[in-house]
């Protein structure tokens, strides 16, 4: 086990997850996902765990993601891309098990959740977003692709949000998340802590339907979440992002004249012109793909694209040496030739 994931059992019946690694926004690293992984194997058929709280420490988030600094350092060492890979098969195979597992799991989605925490939680059985929540899939920024069976789920989302969501890398609210479908409940910050003594106190061992008494129980502390700004946008997203090319969605914001379609246009055109195609692509690809068939998809993008100049241009330019200012390969994804993202998908047909 690891000091940076605390595991509790209390003699109500809940195991308790806590992402403890509160310096690095509770990043997730090899070792806790390793742990929690186990953890959770061992509580499936446990008879002292009915139900189970994922939560991170602090304040500040949930969980920022994964620890891409250590796969920014994947290409100078000898086994760097099967440690890589190593790490993407035990972090999908632990999201896939939190969304098949067959007791209630409730995620606090308090403060910052990107990225991996985003892919911990997703699968969650009741997943609670605050008035703190800040929810993102950030890779576009770093010439990354949205992972952790993201390209699955937010093809799920009404209209064209989802697909908004992956290609901006766009940081939205609780009440955002919630119309993706990526969270089901709004409980305000300082509410929280007393549907988790709750949650923490009630007695599951001789609960009878644990689900629906976690219902229950969050309905009494739950609020009504503010208007989404996405809902706002909705019409202008399913406009502007129903294009089945880079080019077709990039020239159609730039079309409008409302401050939307400038400011998102403007946004497109700063990231990586291949990680945007060959993420819309994956998008399209999963649209057809089981969540299991995505994850065996994303190791294989994300090997990939440990390959790939762009990928460590976008690291080094954003959190190595904070720049802002990378330089790809291509422009514009006008500049991108279609057989580029051809061994992105060796052996999956891309439509």
């Amino acid at each position: 086990m690891t000091n940076n994931v605390i595991i509790e059992k209390t003699n109500t019946g809940v195991g308790r997850i806590t992402l403890a690694r509160e310096k690095a926004l509770n990043a997730l690293s090899y070792d806790m996902i390793e742990s929690m992984l186990t953890t959770l194997k061992s509580w499936h058929h446990d008879p002292d765990v009915h139900i189970i709280i994922l939560e991170g420490a602090g304040e500040k988030a949930f969980c920022a993601g994964g620890d891409i600094k250590t796969l920014y350092q994947a290409r100078e060492h000898e086994n760097g891309i099967a440690a890589a890979k190593q790490f993407f098969t035990l972090e999908y195979e632990l999201d896939l098990l939190i969304a098949t597992f067959e007791k209630p799991i409730i995620a606090l989605l308090d403060g910052i959740v990107m990225g991996g925490g985003v892919g911990l939680s997703y699968g969650a059985s009741h997943r609670i977003v605050t008035d703190q929540t800040k929810w993102s899939m950030p890779e576009m920024n770093i010439s990354f692709f949205p992972d952790v069976g993201a390209c699955h789920f937010l093809n799920q989302s009404p209209g064209y949000a989802g697909r908004y969501a992956a290609l901006t890398a766009a940081v939205i609210r609780g009440e955002d998340a919630m119309l993706l479908g990526a969270a089901d409940h709004y409980v305000k910050a300082d509410v929280l802590s007393k549907l988790k003594e709750t949650l923490l106190a009630y007695d599951w061992i001789h609960t009878p339907n644990p689900e629906n008494d976690v219902d229950e129980l969050i309905s009494i502390h739950e609020t009504a979440p503010p208007e989404s700004k996405l809902s706002k946008w909705q019409s202008e997203i399913d406009q502007h992002f129903s294009h089945e090319t880079m080019e077709g969605i990039i020239h159609s914001l730039e079309a409008s004249d409302t401050d939307f379609a400038k400011e998102t246009a403007n946004t497109l055109r700063q990231l990586s012109p291949l990680s945007l195609k060959v993420t819309l692509a994956h998008l399209q690809q999963s649209a057809h793909t089981t969540l299991k068939e995505t994850y065996a998809n994303d190791i294989q993008l994300a090997l990939q694209f440990l390959t790939c100049p762009d990928f460590y241009e976008g690291v080094r330019a954003v959190l190595i040496d904070k720049t802002r200012q990378p330089t790809y390969q291509y422009e514009t994804v006008e500049a991108v030739p279609d057989k580029a993202i051809v061994p992105f998908f060796a052996t999956n047909e891309v439509r």
